[in-house]
C-alpha cells in the first residue's frame, strides 16, 4: 500500500473519526488532501476515481472509506471488494492492510480470493464471506456465476478497482465492467472507485467506471468525482553511458552486466526491470556470474511457482534481496519502500510505462525515485533518450479506447445463466451499461446471444453447442449442469499457451513453462528456467521432469506474447531525434559517431517522411525502410510487400521486422516506390493475406477459447496445445465454409485488425508518408541498416553464444557499410574487447 509521508498538517476532523486520526499520528503521517477527499465522497454516497503518482497513499484513499465504515459501523458480510491485475498485487494489498487494522484494533476481515487460494478456502468465503475481499477479475467472474452471488454481493457497499489504466481497454478489462455492470444490479448502493496512476485520457477511465458507460455519466454530468493527486518529486532518470561499445543489435544487455552489478552494489535494493520472462532469465544468470560477492539477488516472473514468487514477495518486503529481477509480474503497485533504484533492461516501449515501472522506486511523495535505463542497442539508446525526453516533458501515451470483445461478451451471458435465468431484454439493458458495450446495438447482442445457445447457423446441429434454451416464461437457462461445471472451469480471457509444470526431481515444482517449448526438447538438453541450469528428463504426466545442471549451451523458453511494440508517441521523438543532429548532443559516442557515418553514407529519415534505401548484398537486392511504426506493423507490411512484390515480378524472398526498420530482400529493385507503398494494400491485399495465412487460424483459437467453443479443461483432463488446435482449426474451416458471417469470426477479424496486425497504425502511417517517400539507392549496405540486417535468421531471445555471432556478423557488416573499417580511439579507463572483436568497435 502506498506510503503516505510525515506532514504537520491538520486532520479535518468531520470527516477522519477520532481512532483513525490517532493512527495517523502515531505514525507521523497526516492524511493527503486527495485522501480527505475519497473520504468526502464516500460520505456523500458518490463514486471516485483517483489518479495519483505512485508514493501518494493511493491504496489507502481507496479503502481508507471502507475502514471508517466498518469501524463506525460494524457488520457481518461483504463490504468492500478490491479487485487487481495482478493476483500478487491482490497479495500484497492484504497483507499491508492488515496493519491499520490491527493497529486501530477494527473488527474488520481482509481475506484474498485468487486462482491460488485453496479450494477448502473458497467455499468457506462464499458461505461466510469477509468484510473485504481482494480479487481478480477472473475470480470475480466465477463467483458470479453462482446461484448464490445475490446473498454474496447484495450487502456490497464498495468496489475498489486497482491500477485501472491496465486493465481499461483489454479483454480482461472487458469481462471485469461487465461484471461490474451485474454488482450494480445485485448491490445498487455500492459505489465504486478506480485507482489509477498518471494517465493521457482520464475522461475514458471515468466512462470505464461510470455506472452509465458514459464520459457524460447521469443527466449530462459525470457520476464519477475525479479526484487528482497532487504531483510528487520529479523523478531522477540516467541512461548508462557503458564503458563497453554498444551492440548494434540483439536485447539482452549483457555487455552491461559488470556495471550493473556495480550499480547493484552502490544500493540497499534494486528492481530491475525486463520486457520479458526469457529475458529475465538470461539478465539474472547473467549478474549471477558476476555476483564475486554473493549478493542475494532473486528472480520473479509470471511462469515461477506460486510458493517461490512469494517467497521472493516476502523477502523483499523484509529488505532481505539487494536486487530482484522481474518482468510485469512486479509492474503495478506492490508495496516496496525500500527500493532505493528501478533499472529498466532495453527500451521502455512508452512513457507511461517507464513512469509505472520508475514509481516502483522510493513510494515516497516527496522525494525523487531514482531509476537507471539500459539500452541493449544502439536503436535501444535512441528510444530510452525518447522515453527520458517524454517523462521529463510529462508527455504521456495510451492506446485509444476501442469496443469491447463479442467473445468476452459471449461467455459474460453464458456465465448469467450459470448464475440464473434472465431476460434477454433485461440483460440486454444491463450489458451497455459498462462502458466497453455503450454502443453494443441490440442485433449484435442477439447474434451473440444466439451463438451463445445455439453455436449458430453453422453449428446449431451439433449437440455440445446447445448451452441454453428459452424457458416457457421468456427466461433464458442453462442447458444443463453439465454447462455450468465447464464454464467454471474455462473462464478468464487469459488464452496463453498450455503451461507444463516444471518438476525437479519428482521433488518440487519450479514453475510453469509453455507446451511448445518442452516439444522442443530431447532429454539431456539443458534449459534456463527459475534462475538455474536444468537438464530435461522427459514429460510424465503434463509435468516436465527436470534435474539440476547438466552440459552445453543452455536453451532459454521463448514465451508467447514476445515484446511489447513501441509505442506511437515514443517513435515520433525518435525520428525527430534522427532528423535533427542538434538533438544528438549527449547520446554515446558510438551512437554519434554512427550517425553521423549515416549522413555521410547515405541519408537520414526525416521527422513525417519515409526513408528508403536499396542496396545490393551477396547477390540479392535490399529494401530497408525506417517506418518506426513498431514490429507488429512492421511484420504485416512485410507480408504485404512481398505480396505486392510477387506480383510486380521483384522474386522477394524474404523479410525481417524490428520495432523500428522493416527490410526485404528480394532479387530485382522496384522501380516505383509509391505504388509499392500506396495504402490500397490495405485493401484486398490484406484480406487475402489474411485469409491465407495462418494468423486467422491462430486469432480464431484464442477467441474461441474465451467465447466458450472450445474447452480446455474438461472434468478430469486438460486438453493440450495440439488437441485444442486441432478442434479450433476444424471449427475454423465450417463456420468459413458454412457461416462467413459468423459472429466468431467477425470477432477474429477485429481482433486481427486491432492487435497482430495493427492494421489502425499502418493505416495511418501510409497515409502519412504518401507523397514524403525518399529514395536512397546505395552501392553497399549503410550504417543504419547495419542492425536490422543483423537481424535476419535470429530467434527473438539472445544467449550469450548468440552475443558472440553478433558480434563477428557485426564486424563484416560494419566493413561493408564503410570502404574500410575504422579503430575507434578508447576511451580512459575502458574495458575493451580485443581487435579480433570488430563488431563492437563502431
Amino acid at each position: 500500500m502506498d506510503s503516505a509521508p510525515p506532514s504537520t498538517s491538520a486532520i479535518p476532523a468531520p470527516l477522519i473519526p477520532p481512532n483513525v486520526a490517532a493512527w495517523f499520528r502515531s505514525r507521523g503521517w497526516s492524511p493527503h488532501a486527495h485522501q480527505v477527499a475519497m473520504v468526502a465522497a464516500a460520505t456523500e454516497g458518490a463514486s471516485a476515481l483517483l489518479i495519483a503518482p505512485t508514493g501518494g497513499g493511493k491504496t489507502l484513499a481507496g479503502f481508507l472509506p471502507s475502514l471508517i465504515e466498518l469501524a463506525e459501523r460494524p457488520r457481518d458480510g461483504l463490504h468492500t471488494l478490491y479487485i487487481s491485475p495482478l493476483k500478487a498485487l491482490a497479495v500484497d494489498v492484504q497483507r499491508n492492510l492488515e496493519t491499520p487494522i490491527a493497529e486501530m484494533r477494527l473488527p474488520i476481515r481482509a481475506e484474498t480470493r485468487t486462482g491460488d487460494t485453496p479450494e477448502a478456502k473458497r467455499r468457506r468465503q462464499r458461505a461466510h464471506p469477509p468484510h473485504i475481499l481482494m480479487t481478480t477479475p477472473e475470480s470475480l467472474a466465477l463467483l458470479l456465476s453462482y446461484a448464490d452471488s445475490a446473498r454474496l454481493f447484495g450487502g456490497l457497499r464498495c468496489v475498489i478497482v486497482d491500477e485501472l489504466h491496465a486493465l481499461a481497454g483489454t479483454k480482461r478489462g472487458d469481462l471485469l465492467a461487465l461484471g461490474l455492470a451485474r454488482l450494480t444490479r445485485l448491490a445498487p448502493l455500492a459505489r465504486r472507485v478506480g485507482l489509477s496512476a498518471t494517465v493521457a485520457d482520464p475522461d475514458h477511465l471515468l466512462a470505464w467506471l461510470s455506472r452509465t458507460g458514459l464520459a457524460g455519466g447521469v443527466a449530462g454530468g459525470s457520476d464519477v468525482r475525479l479526484v487528482q493527486g497532487r504531483s510528487g518529486a520529479d523523478p531522477a532518470i540516467d541512461i548508462l553511458d557503458s564503458r563497453e561499445r554498444l551492440p548494434w543489435a540483439g536485447h539482452s544487455a549483457l555487455h552491461a552486466m559488470a556495471e550493473l552489478y556495480q550499480r547493484i552494489r552502490q544500493q540497499r535494493t534494486t528492481l530491475v526491470f525486463v520486457n520479458t520472462r526469457a529475458q529475465a532469465e538470461m539478465v539474472f544468470q547473467a549478474l549471477w556470474k558476476v555476483n564475486d560477492e554473493t549478493l542475494p539477488i532473486a528472480l520473479h516472473h509470471g511462469s515461477l511457482a506460486v510458493e517461490q514468487r512469494r517467497k521472493v514477495e516476502a523477502a523483499m518486503a523484509r529488505g532481505e534481496l539487494r536486487a530482484v529481477v522481474a518482468t510485469s509480474s512486479l509492474d503495478l503497485g506492490i508495496d516496496w519502500a525500500a527500493v532505493d533504484l528501478v533499472v529498466q533492461i532495453g527500451a521502455p516501449k512508452g512513457s507511461s510505462r517507464l513512469i509505472q515501472r520508475i514509481g516502483r522506486a522510493n513510494h515516497r511523495l516527496d522525494e525523487p525515485s531514482r531509476a537507471l535505463l539500459v539500452p541493449a542497442n544502439r536503436f535501444e539508446v535512441l528510444e530510452c533518450r525518447a522515453a527520458l525526453d517524454a517523462v521529463r516533458a510529462n508527455a504521456l501515451d495510451g492506446d485509444a479506447p476501442r469496443p469491447g470483445g463479442v467473445d468476452v461478451l459471449a461467455q459474460h451471458i453464458l456465465g448469467m445463466a450459470c448464475a440464473a435465468p434472465f431476460r434477454p431484454d433485461e440483460l440486454y439493458e444491463e450489458v451497455i451499461t459498462a462502458a466497453p458495450y455503450a454502443d453494443l446495438d441490440r442485433d449484435s447482442f442477439d447474434d451473440v446471444l444466439d451463438f451463445v445457445a445455439t453455436g449458430g447457423y453453422a453449428l446449431g446441429a451439433y449437440e455440445r453447442f446447445q448451452r441454453l434454451r428459452t424457458r416457457e416464461d421468456g427466461r433464458v437457462a442453462i442447458s444443463g449442469a453439465a454447462v455450468a461445471r465447464l464454464y467454471r472451469m474455462n473462464v478468464g480471457t487469459i488464452t496463453q499457451e498450455l503451461l507444463l509444470r516444471v518438476r525437479l526431481n519428482r521433488g518440487p515444482v519450479l514453475g510453469e513453462v509453455e507446451e511448445y517449448f518442452i516439444q522442443g526438447l530431447t532429454p539431456g538438453d539443458t534449459f534456463l528456467f527459475a534462475g538455474q541450469v536444468l537438464k530435461f528428463l522427459g514429460v510424465r504426466e503434463m509435468e516436465a521432469q527436470v534435474a539440476k545442471g547438466g552440459t552445453g549451451e543452455p536453451k532459454i523458453p521463448a514465451y508467447a506474447g514476445g515484446r511489447l511494440p513501441l509505442t506511437t508517441h515514443l517513435a515520433e521523438r525518435v525520428r525527430a531525434m534522427l532528423a535533427d543532429p542538434a538533438a544528438w548532443d549527449g547520446l554515446p559516442d558510438d551512437v554519434r559517431e554512427w550517425l553521423a557515418l549515416q549522413r555521410q553514407r547515405s541519408v537520414l529519415p526525416d521527422r513525417d517522411g519515409l526513408l528508403v534505401e536499396l542496396f545490393p548484398r551477396n547477390g540479392k537486392r535490399f529494401l530497408v525502410a525506417y517506418a518506426f511504426e513498431g514490429r507488429n506493423a512492421h511484420q504485416t507490411l512485410g507480408m504485404l510487400l512481398t505480396r505486392r512484390m510477387e506480383r510486380m515480378g521483384l522474386g522477394p524472398l524474404g523479410f525481417v521486422a524490428t520495432d523500428y526498420v522493416l527490410a526485404v530482400w528480394s532479387l530485382r529493385s522496384p522501380d516505383r516506390l509509391d505504388a509499392l507503398f500506396d495504402q490500397d494494400m490495405l485493401g484486398d491485399d490484406l484480406e487475402a493475406w489474411m485469409d491465407e495465412s495462418s494468423m486467422l487460424r491462430r486469432t480464431f483459437r484464442n477467441v474461441a477459447l474465451i467465447a466458450g467453443v472450445i474447452e480446455r479443461r474438461h472434468p478430469g483432463q486438460e486438453k493440450n496445445g495440439r488437441q485444442v488446435t486441432v478442434s479450433s482449426d476444424l471449427i475454423y474451416d465450417v463456420l468459413r465454409k458454412h457461416d462467413p458471417g459468423h459472429v466468431l469470426l467477425r470477432a477474429t477479424r477485429a481482433d486481427a485488425a486491432g492487435g497482430l496486425t495493427d492494421v489502425r497504425r499502418l493505416s495511418d502511417f501510409l497515409a502519412r508518408v504518401r507523397g514524403r517517400i525518399t529514395r536512397q539507392d546505395l552501392d553497399r549496405i549503410s550504417p543504419l541498416a547495419v542492425p536490422v540486417i543483423l537481424e535476419i535468421g535470429r530467434e527473438r531471445i539472445d544467449g550469450e553464444a548468440t552475443d558472440e555471432l553478433l558480434a563477428a556478423a557485426a564486424a563484416e557488416l560494419v566493413a561493408e557499410a564503410m570502404a574500410e573499417p575504422p579503430a575507434p580511439p578508447k576511451r580512459e579507463g575502458a574495458n575493451r574487447p580485443d581487435d579480433r572483436r570488430q563488431g563492437r568497435l563502431l
